[in-house]
């Protein structure tokens, strides 16, 4: 692999003294994508507004981060919704973002769901088929961040939205390919994880909670923000891309 794309959520608090923003903006700096949160599971209007004027100022490229409406859950949780009504308050979550952007002379590169709802449109036909066929609709030329292998991944490939598929350096493999999603992230030593990431991109293989490896295929590494010590794990992965030689750019 000679370039890869490097993805993390910001914006992920609230008000006009977030205590994320310090994180954020430090975090910022080695990363090539920033998923903004967009009010539903995080986020505010002046929250949103300050990452993408800090994404801007560090040329890093932005995406909305639509979740489930659980603030207090940090859409981490399972909303129980008919597919409409969640396309419905992924596209608003989406047109806020994009309108905030725009008035600052910024245009959304992505859309990546967050959290449960991420998991959720992984393996709901219903909901991801339906989304997918809205933003061919709207934003045809968005794009869109999921797992490889995932139902909306196929659908997304199917219809002709244009995809980008994820590794993720701070987070559990099974062998079926799916992340283990889990409300309690543990802590990673950061050069751990830049071993793994670095083994992800020269040999294609991630060693799985059953402790075989698995093969897997992808454009864009995602590390959280919000995991423990993100900073040093995104500063470790970001060291070892760079002597590994391996390009850290936005996809578009």
């Amino acid at each position: 692999m000679q370039a890869v794309d490097f993805n993390s959520d910001m914006g992920e608090g609230f008000g006009p003294w977030t205590i994320g923003d310090g994180v954020d903006n430090e975090l910022m700096g080695y990363i090539s994508s920033a998923n903004i949160a967009t009010g539903f599971h995080a986020g505010d209007p002046g929250t949103m507004r300050r990452t993408v004027e800090r994404a801007k100022a560090l040329g890093v490229a932005v995406g909305a981060h639509p979740g489930f409406r659980d603030l207090v859950g940090f859409g981490r949780r399972h909303i129980n919704a008919s597919a409409q009504e969640l396309v419905d308050d992924m596209l608003y979550q989406l047109g806020a973002l994009r309108e905030i952007a725009r008035a600052q002379g910024v245009s959304l590169q992505h859309i990546k769901p967050h959290g449960a709802l991420y998991m959720h449109l992984a393996r709901d036909e219903q909901a991801a088929r339906l989304l997918v066929e809205n933003l061919r609709l709207i934003e045809p030329q968005l794009l869109l961040f999921c797992m490889p292998g995932s139902v909306i991944c196929r659908i997304a490939q199917e219809l002709g939205q244009p995809v980008v598929r994820e590794f993720y350096a701070d987070r559990e493999y099974d062998l079926s390919g799916s992340i283990v999603f889990t409300r309690n992230v543990r802590g990673y030593q950061p050069l751990a994880v830049a071993e793994r990431v670095l083994r992800a991109c020269r040999q294609g293989v991630v060693r799985t909670v059953e402790g075989q490896d698995l093969a897997i295929e992808f454009d864009s590494i995602c590390l959280h923000s919000d995991t423990p010590g993100a900073l040093d794990l995104v500063e470790a992965t970001r060291k070892a891309l760079d002597q590994a030689g391996i390009v850290v750019r936005a996809p578009r």
